[in-house]
């Protein structure tokens, strides 16, 4: 059978595959490993700066390298890294029998009557006006859903399947869970609400190591909210990359995942249960797709339940954790679920 001939279209906000930030790019990065290793011939659109070894095209760098560079941008830095790279991904086209992209709204424009060939993978909420407009302009894009939850919220007509996200399994490994701490990563907003996770902590006599960004977007958030809370049993310390979520979490009792926005997926969820960790989340979004209630964590309603969960941690088998991790979310997994929705897409 001939190759499949995929773009993958990566975000330009921070290198194929990031160094701390960049969850998207972290599962584009994935994803595209993996789809080779089925026989799948990949070409990754992504910015200069990115280090990986699939065959890339992209000649401007990166949203974070530019901001390292020259200090503060033009807001309107990332539309131009876009258009650019829309055109190198114009004027090739006809190479492709599918393009995936991961970006935002430009792409499905310039695709034009090889939209019906195409994949718009979205890593946000899709419940805002935006998504709305778009949804109702483009109506024959074939979206792909990171959750059952997520893609409730898409028109029927875009909606093609579901697919979970997954990762690269040797990155992280069995932890022992020995550090006698809670753990929280994820940005200082109140999205993820690291407040709560404080609070849950402390109801429950544990301390607590959180780690993320400050949110760009919210950035008050951290100082009016989090900060005061911090002390040496909750000791914040900042980005991490795999090395120090690999310590973080494998020697965690439990992650705490207390959101309070839709999660469309929640990649730090399957990064803990990769080192065998327990998550502890709130019912919402995503969550109870992919945390299997009284298996590889609980699923509660509010910060009660969950001090009460994270006494029940270490009752939860960790082995047990990693093989519901192999089993459910890796990133051979989830290429062999996307490449299906490459072939159903190819034979329409």
């Amino acid at each position: 059978m001939k190759p499949v001939r995929v773009a993958q279209v990566a975000p330009n906000i921070f290198p194929t595959p990031p160094d701390l930030s960049g969850g998207t790019e972290r599962i584009v990065h994935d994803l595209s490993k993996a789809l080779e290793s089925l026989g799948v011939c990949v070409t990754l659109f992504a910015p200069s700066d990115s280090r990986c070894d699939i065959a890339r095209i992209g000649g401007l760098p990166s949203l974070q390298a530019l901001e390292e560079r020259h200090g503060r941008v033009p807001s309107s830095i990332p539309q131009v890294l876009e258009a650019v790279q829309m055109e190198e991904l114009r004027s090739r086209l006809s190479d492709f029998d599918i393009i995936h992209c991961h970006g935002e709204f430009f792409h499905a424009a310039l695709l034009g009557e090889r939209r019906r060939h195409s994949l718009t993978t979205i890593h946000w909420r899709v419940d805002e006006l935006d998504r709305a407009l778009f949804f109702a302009a483009f109506p024959d894009l074939p979206v792909a859903g990171i959750s059952q939850s997520q893609l409730g919220r898409i028109p029927v007509s875009n909606r093609a399947g579901v697919v979970h996200h997954g990762l690269d399994e040797t990155r992280y490994r069995l932890g022992a869970g020995e550090g006698g701490y809670a753990a929280f990563v994820g940005r200082m907003t109140d999205q993820k609400q690291p407040d709560a996770a404080i609070r849950i902590a402390r109801a429950a006599g544990l301390p607590i190591r959180l780690a993320g960004a400050v949110d760009v977007g919210n950035p008050t958030y951290f100082d009016e909210k989090v900060a005061p809370l911090l002390g040496d049993a909750a000791v914040f310390v900042g980005p991490v990359d795999d090395r120090g979520k690999q310590a973080l979490l494998g020697s965690a009792a439990a992650l705490l995942f207390p959101i309070d926005w839709p999660e469309p997926f929640g990649l730090v969820m399957i990064e803990a249960m990769a080192c065998g960790t327990p998550v502890i989340a709130f019912d919402r979004g995503s969550v109870p797709e992919i945390v299997e209630n009284g298996v590889t964590g609980f699923v509660v309603r509010d910060e009660a339940e969950a001090a009460a969960a994270l006494k029940r941690a270490a009752d939860l088998d960790r082995a047990a954790i990693r093989t519901r991790f192999e089993a459910r979310f890796t990133a051979r997994r989830m290429a062999e679920d996307y490449l299906r929705l490459y072939r159903t897409l190819l034979d329409a």
